[in-house]
């Protein structure tokens, strides 16, 4: 019996740019950790979701239910670690995901360890362990161990001025397939604390379109705010992430109670 994985995220990218009307391939966050909500994302009609085990409640057990869930529909979903530990990477990917992103990538030198993280000897470090794993599905995908490369697509994070400063040299790192900024980190790191919008953090991401571009590398950015969202589309990013379950959970939730929750001092009778 032989089993065939699905493209990664970077065959996505790649065909997107070969469309007739290129587009930026959007997407949400998953942070709650429930594969019913996951389920729910993956037929929604986006491109594709991200699963965060940086931030959010995430366990391998989580991640794995996760992926089981969203496998059943036409969307790619991507995970992203909450750091480039090698260990993790590696339980990451024989859970079976097959697109990575990892945070926290400010010089090359820490491209470099995430790639070779990702990938089985002599190229990187990734502990063998197909036989066993979802990544493999069991040895039901012949020549996994020789075609791994294919199935896997790395991502990083660019999150602070540091590698702002060093972009050049993380986008010329062999074997990173993208990358992802987090203007929240950014703005954070350059002294803007909460103020994503601010001209210095936007020129800042956009100095990362710019060489990305040049490069020939697809760009990604995070951006819950419409129209931010637009102007970096505008740009010519190739993925965005414009939303998070729990936040349109929070909102929806707020929105709700605001419209049928009297105001202090309201009259509840009189209100219903």
């Amino acid at each position: 019996m032989s089993l065939r994985l699905t493209p990664t995220f970077r065959h996505d990218l790649a065909a997107q740019r070969q469309a007739d009307s290129p587009r930026a391939l959007s997407g949400m966050w998953l942070c709650s950790g429930s594969p019913l909500i996951a389920e729910i994302a993956a037929g929604s009609g986006l491109d594709w979701l991200l699963l965060d085990m940086e931030h959010s409640p995430l366990t391998l057990e989580s991640v794995f239910t996760q992926l089981q869930a969203i496998a059943a529909y036409p969307i790619t979903p991507m995970v992203r670690v909450p750091t480039g530990d090698t260990v993790i990477i590696k339980q990451v990917l024989d859970l079976g995901a097959q697109n990575l992103l990892v945070p926290m990538i400010s010089t090359a030198e820490q491209a470099r360890h995430a790639v070779e993280a990702a990938h089985y000897p002599p190229r990187g470090r990734r502990g063998v362990g197909s036989a066993l794993a979802r990544s493999a599905r069991w040895n039901r995908v012949e020549g996994y161990l020789q075609n791994a490369a294919e199935h896997v697509a790395l991502f990083v994070q660019i999150e602070s001025a540091e590698a702002v400063e060093n972009i050049e040299e993380i986008l010329a790192v062999d074997g990173i397939d993208g990358v992802f900024v987090g203007p929240s980190d950014l703005a954070a790191s350059m002294g803007l604390l909460g103020q994503q919008s601010h001209p210095d953090v936007v020129a800042s991401v956009r100095r990362v379109i710019t060489a990305a571009t040049s490069a020939g590398m697809p760009v990604g950015v995070n951006a819950f705010d419409p129209e931010v969202a637009r102007g970096y589309a505008a740009d010519g990013v190739d993925f965005l992430l414009v939303g998070a379950d729990v936040a349109m959970l929070a909102r929806g939730s707020e929105k709700l109670a605001a419209a049928w929750v009297p105001a202090e001092g309201e009259n509840r009778r009189a209100s219903s």
